[in-house]
This record gives C-alpha cells, sequence and structure tokens, in this order.
C-alpha cells in the first residue's frame, strides 16, 4: 500500500483539488482488486463505498478533472529516470479495439474486427483507441533481456460521422478533409512529434535517441515521410514489397533536369529470402520467456518509394522459426518476419530485439481489458476518453511497478526519487494476490479511502469488512 500510495503521489499535478486526486486514488486502487465488472458502480463497490453519495465520482469524469498531459508527463518522467543516460527510447505504437454496444455513444463506429477468421471480414461497434508504451529492459545493458512496457499516451481515435445523402457539396469535402485527418497512421505521426518533444524537454532527453517499434499499419508513407528529427522506425513490410538500390555515379543526372533518388530495382523480401547465395547470420534475442537464436538476413542500403526518395532503410529478414504443438509431434513453422528500418548503421540484434518488444504493449491491451476493465465504462454521461486515460495507462502503470515490489523478498523504494520503477525483479509474476493479502490485513478505512458525511451507520462496517 505504501508502493502504491507513492506511485499515485507523483500524478498529483494532474488534479487540481487535493480531493479530487484523493477519489481518483480510491478508484485506481478498486480498478486493480475489483473482482466483478469494472463499472464505476463497481468500482464504488469494491472501495466499500456503496453506501455514499456517487455524484462526485461520476463528476470526476464527467467534467474531466485531471490533466491528462500532465499525467502522461508522470510516467515519461519515471521511464526517463530509469533508464541509463545513454540509453535509447524505444517506443512501442499501436492501436486497439474497445468494444461497445451502445450506438449513441460518442466515438463508436463499424470496425473491423481483427480476431475475425482470415476468409470473411467480421464487423464489430467499437471505440478506436492509439496507445504509445514506453520499453524498460530488465538488464539495460545487456544485448538480450526482457522488457516490460510502461504507458505514457493513450489518444482515442474516431472517425468522423460520414453525412448524410442529402449533405451538399461543401460537407463531403469537410468530411473528406476530416476524414484524411484522422486516420489512425496521421494520427499516429502526431503523437510520435509530440512524444519527441517531451522527450527533448527533460534534462539530456535532446540527445536521446527514440526507437519507434510498429506493425505495418504505421509503416507507410505517412509515417515514415512525417519522422520527428532523432527518431527511428522499425516496422514490418509486405513480402512482395517494390524495394530499389541507390543509384550508382553511372545512373546519376549530370545534367539538367531532378536529382535521381532510385536505383535499380532489387529483389523482393520474399526473394532475398529464398536466395540460398546471401548467408544466414545468427543473432541472439529475447522472446518467450527466454534468450533463442534467430537467423537473419540483413541487407542494406535500400530506398523504398513510400518512404522518400532522400531516406536510406535497412531490410531485416527473420526466418521462421520451428515449433511443435506437442512433445513428439511433427515440426511447424511460423511465418517469416520482414522488418524494415530507418536507420542503416543500426545493429541488426538491436532491431531484432527493439521489436521483439512490441509484443509487451499487447499485453498492455491484455491487461488494460481483462484486468482494469477498460471496456466495461457504460456510462452515456462520461466522454469516451476520460476512463481508460485514469483506470487503463495510469493503473497499468502502477500494475507495472507493483509486480517487482510486492513479489521480490528483497525489494524496496527506487533509490531516485524521481523514479517510479525497478527491474531487478521477475517479470510476469502478478502482485495482485499479496495486494489482496495486504487489504485484508488493513484495520479500519484503507488509508487511500476519503471520508464523506454518510446519513446510514452502516457505511463504516461496510467498508471495514468489504476486504
Amino acid at each position: 500500500m505504501a508502493c502504491w500510495n507513492a506511485l499515485f503521489d507523483q500524478a498529483r499535478v494532474a488534479f487540481a483539488q487535493q480531493r479530487s486526486a484523493e477519489r481518483a486514488r480510491a478508484l485506481g486502487l478498486s480498478a486493480l482488486t475489483c473482482l466483478g465488472r469494472h463499472t464505476l458502480s463497481g468500482l464504488l463497490c469494491t472501495a466499500g463505498q456503496q453506501f455514499r453519495d456517487w455524484s462526485a465520482a461520476y463528476r470526476l469524469f464527467e467534467r474531466e478533472r485531471l490533466d491528462a498531459q500532465a499525467l502522461w508527463r508522470v510516467s515519461l518522467h519515471g521511464v526517463l529516470e530509469t533508464l541509463p543516460p545513454t540509453s535509447p527510447v524505444v517506443a512501442l505504437l499501436d492501436d486497439t479495439l474497445i468494444r461497445k454496444r451502445g450506438h449513441r455513444i460518442a466515438g463508436t463506429s463499424w470496425r473491423r474486427d481483427p480476431l475475425g477468421p482470415h476468409f470473411a471480414d467480421n464487423f464489430i461497434w467499437a471505440s478506436r483507441f492509439l496507445q504509445i508504451s514506453l520499453a524498460l529492459p530488465e538488464h539495460p545493458d545487456a544485448s538480450a533481456s526482457s522488457a516490460r512496457a510502461i504507458p505514457v499516451d493513450l489518444l482515442h481515435a474516431p472517425s468522423p460521422r460520414k453525412p448524410s445523402r442529402r449533405a451538399d457539396a461543401q460537407q463531403w469535402q469537410n468530411w473528406r478533409a476530416l476524414s484524411a485527418a484522422a486516420t489512425i497512421s496521421r494520427r499516429g505521426a502526431e503523437r510520435l512529434t509530440h512524444l519527441r518533444q517531451a522527450i527533448d524537454q527533460f534534462a539530456g532527453g535532446a540527445t536521446r535517441p527514440l526507437l519507434v517499434c510498429a506493425d505495418a499499419t504505421f509503416t507507410n508513407r505517412t509515417v515514415l515521410r512525417d519522422l520527428p528529427p532523432r527518431t527511428t522506425l522499425i516496422g514490418r513490410i509486405r513480402k512482395d514489397a517494390r524495394l530499389y538500390a541507390l543509384p550508382t555515379a553511372e545512373e546519376e543526372n549530370h545534367g539538367r533536369g531532378r536529382h535521381r533518388c532510385y536505383g535499380q530495382l532489387r529483389p523482393t523480401p520474399e526473394q532475398w529470402r529464398r536466395d540460398e547465395s546471401i548467408p544466414w547470420t545468427t543473432v541472439q534475442a529475447f522472446a518467450a520467456g527466454n534468450v533463442h537464436d534467430f537467423d537473419i538476413k540483413f541487407i542494406t542500403p535500400l530506398r523504398w518509394k513510400h518512404a522518400g526518395g532522400e531516406r536510406q532503410l535497412a531490410l531485416l529478414i527473420v526466418r521462421p522459426i520451428a515449433y511443435r504443438r506437442r512433445k513428439g509431434a511433427h515440426l511447424d513453422y511460423r511465418n517469416p518476419a520482414y522488418l524494415i528500418c530507418s536507420d542503416p548503421a543500426l545493429a541488426p540484434q538491436q532491431i531484432l530485439q527493439a521489436y521483439l518488444w512490441r509484443w509487451e504493449i499487447e499485453l498492455n491491451f491484455r491487461d488494460e481489458k481483462t484486468l482494469l476493465g477498460s471496456d466495461s465504462h457504460k456510462s452515456a454521461a462520461i466522454p469516451p476518453c476520460a476512463p481508460p486515460p485514469l483506470f487503463s495507462c495510469s493503473s497499468t502503470r502502477c500494475y507495472c511497478w507493483l509486480w517487482k515490489i510486492v513479489i521480490s523478498p528483497t525489494a524496496r523504494c527506487p533509490a531516485r526519487a524521481g523514479s517510479g520503477f525497478d527491474l531487478d525483479g521477475p517479470i510476469r509474476a502478478s502482485p495482485l494476490p499479496k495486494l489482496f493479502r495486504c487489504c485484508a490485513l488493513t484495520s479500519g478505512p484503507p488509508p487511500w479511502a476519503y471520508k464523506i458525511k454518510t446519513a446510514s451507520s452502516h457505511a463504516t462496517n461496510a467498508q471495514q469488512s468489504h476486504f
């Protein structure tokens, strides 16, 4: 409990009033310990405040009484303080869908279900969010190490409503302009620029390189051509992508006209993978709980028309990994991976390890939806972007720190006052069992519960006996 309070005290600057911060502290801890649906009423019942006035808790979200940008700065500052001064910042970028039922909820629309079968497109009614997490390696000095993702940014990214058939030409023109600006790749490029500016504001942040790991959704013209300075993109591309060599001296245009940017057409990534004349190189990287050997091919320099004529790229091909579904079964193979990096000088092992850490943001989404219930907020009066930033990202950040504090027998608070994380314990153990015991051993009202006058004497007994 002391560690939870210390972590939440760092986010006090995001609230204008102390009582709002204490109310959010109680609801944030309830989001971690709630065993039922993570609705606002369920969180209040978990905090033992079901017999009290609920209006203040609803107003906390209806009127958005918190500064989201100040909340993200706290998480970002903790990550930068924990990383070594010479270590690059690895950012993980991805979007997710939160299912909704009400068709009057703001920001909801029909989306393609990513969990649908490959032979058909299923549609779900959902809200779309864009999240950025920073990877914290367990051993920053090691070349192959596990990591944990800490959320530092979350953006509600809805699509504009399509006008009716009877709308005039101006409304249709405005809708097309808004749709182009609301694409997920455009939003991702804007948030990366904002992240780069936020890192530069910290002491020594301007000298830190930023590595962004993304999937094929963000490996396109929109993101690559708008990358901020000192930022490198690592993403997946198609196996039939058209890549070009740099123009040679004979191919250069020495006369009048434009400068030539592309040389001869090179083989596709799939053709390069099948080319036996290019040898495979073995590197080690951490994935799936252990250090594995990966066979790769590294080709550089290359150019891609989607990235622009002046940007040089590196292609990393990862050979399919063999596995067995059960003991004694025949070998199966996963699909190969084709990665491009906007910095050809980056080491292949560092590119591979940084991209393998991208799976951690998927685990963030799992924790936010299953453990913290970011998709359980059903109140139509609450803005769609209010509950997930507070409970999903802020509580996930605290949860990622609590797993170390409560399960490591030698755990202690971090040495640096500005840091909220320590990375000496196991990565995947859960702190919730010990957190439940800590709440059960607490006598009387918990220290994070705020006091409100009640009309019934049963409120105190219910709060004491809840855990």
